[in-house]
């Protein structure tokens, strides 16, 4: 079973097993936050500034860094790119893509900036709109080793039907624009 969000007149299809964050927490206005109910994985949606100084071959690399050092992740030894894969215009349903890419990643980050680090891999698929000055962020954070004194340790425990990479591909080829007026 899945689930359909739509938010910002966009809509894409999620896994059944998925909550959205804003019920728990304060998210900023531009993202779409969801967390797996059982396992610390999470999907997110973001609207950022298209980056015109960067080039559609190197944006998934700069926005990755710019979340490593969003996440105090920074430092060479806590982050690695380990691929970057085109993804083909006719396996997304947004049509005002001009590019778009998914980056495989590692980051060793905190979670609520505690002092335990987590080692998470990390899904970005980056989808081009410069039509629109924007940016479309998905992000699959996927942790694989988790401090036993991070708050996130309980949920190491109890990966119940944990996200696969379907979910996360399912998820970038059915996001959908429905008004383009979004972007003002």
């Amino acid at each position: 079973m899945t689930r359909l969000f739509i938010i910002y007149s966009l809509s894409a299809v999620l896994p059944h097993t998925s909550v959205d964050t804003s019920q728990l927490r304060e998210i900023p206005d531009n993202q779409e936050v969801f967390a797996h109910t059982h396992t610390d994985q999470s999907l997110i949606v973001e609207l950022v500034e298209y980056q015109a100084q960067v080039s559609d071959q190197d944006a998934a690399r700069y926005h990755f860094e710019d979340i490593a050092g969003s996440n105090k992740a920074s430092e060479p030894d806590n982050f690695q790119v380990t691929g970057i894969e085109p993804v083909p215009q006719s396996d997304l349903s947004l049509s005002d893509c001009s590019s778009a890419c998914v980056l495989t990643g590692t980051q060793c980050v905190s979670k609520f900036n505690e002092e335990a680090k987590n080692t998470v891999t990390i899904h970005l698929a980056v989808l081009r709109l410069p039509r629109f000055s924007t940016d479309i962020l998905i992000s699959f954070n996927d942790p694989q080793s988790i401090s036993p004194s991070s708050s996130s340790a309980a949920s190491a425990e109890t990966h119940s039907q944990p996200w696969i990479m379907h979910d996360f591909q399912r998820l970038l080829q059915t996001l959908t624009l429905h008004d383009p007026g979004l972007f003002g």
